[in-house]
């Protein structure tokens, strides 16, 4: 595994001034009224990221620290498994710097997410629903593996630029935006790469942080984006090590308090956001001054409509 001591401009991974890869990242730091906690609650607002979603910096991430690799060459098609989110930004950054993406996603993502990508004019193969993103990845490697040639494979669930892309930003923003007073950072697990990397920067910062993963209850879930790792792959970058301890959330209560969101604070976010704040409302309400929770708005809701 690399080791993470260099933001990416450090890494020579530029960005040019005025493209929409520079836009990605420093987004706001909310706080949350509607859960009335002791503690206050804080929400880092990935769902305004140009691409819509946290999985802009991951995939800038992946896609620059690939061309300095040399493994994306200019003519090459970037190819992953996701559930929908990273894909959009490979669209979206593929777009800007001259690549065609391919996609391998369950064939039950939400319609508007794949709207979205045949927008961009990425390929999108459709892979058994009952498998998830599990299912998504074999597809995809099989795909490479025909064609290695052709296809730039950033592999996001066992690639370190994607976690390194949240020890680089994600978690500096979030500490300077409490002033260091973060005590908890809770969020849930998919790639798992927000988690860690968020958790080994602040650690490093404040190695008394409790850090709280969050998983569906059951493998069966509507939570988009969420893996039940008992029953999934595991990621290869994912470090249970880092974990406090996990919570669960049923979709129900996700959903729940995704609408609570949109029409108490005027958040329109997906669910997998829904289930984030709902373990965090969850987590606040048995701690004590002057402790502090930060989660993660993870998208927007406008595409799970």
């Amino acid at each position: 595994m690399s080791t993470p001591s260099v933001v990416l401009e450090e890494r020579g991974l530029g960005v040019a001034p005025g493209t929409v890869e520079a836009s990605i990242g420093h987004t706001p730091l909310l706080r949350l009224r509607l859960l009335k906690t002791e503690i206050p609650v804080y929400a880092k607002a990935e769902h305004l990221n140009p691409g819509g979603s946290v999985k802009d910096r991951a995939a800038l991430s992946m896609i620059l620290e690939g061309e300095r690799s040399g493994k994306l060459k200019p003519g090459m098609t970037i190819l992953d498994a996701t559930s929908g989110n990273t894909g959009i930004a490979y669209a979206m950054i593929g777009a800007s710097r001259g690549y065609g993406v391919k996609v391998c996603l369950p064939k039950n993502a939400s319609k508007q997410r794949k709207q979205i990508l045949k927008h961009y004019g990425v390929e999108i193969v459709e892979t058994d629903p009952m498998l998830s993103t599990d299912g998504a990845q074999l597809i995809a490697r099989e795909i490479f593996a025909s064609e290695p040639g052709k296809y730039f494979y950033p592999d996001q669930y066992n690639n370190d630029a994607n976690w390194l892309a949240h020890y680089e930003t994600t978690a500096n923003e979030i500490w300077e935006q409490t002033k260091g007073r973060i005590t908890h950072f809770i969020t849930g697990l998919g790639t798992t790469g927000t988690f860690v990397g968020v958790v080994r920067r602040l650690r490093e910062l404040n190695p008394a942080l409790q850090a709280i993963a969050v998983q569906p209850e059951s493998p069966l879930h509507g939570l988009e984006g969420l893996k039940h790792l008992p029953t999934a792959i595991t990621p290869g970058i994912y470090d249970r090590s880092l974990a406090s301890e996990t919570l669960e959330v049923s979709t129900e209560d996700a959903l729940l308090m995704t609408s609570r969101l949109a029409r108490e604070e005027g958040l329109f976010v997906g669910p997998s956001s829904g289930a984030n704040v709902f373990a965090a409302w969850r987590l606040a309400a048995s701690l004590r001054p002057p402790a502090m929770v930060v989660t993660v708005l993870c998208d927007g809701g406008d595409r799970y409509l």
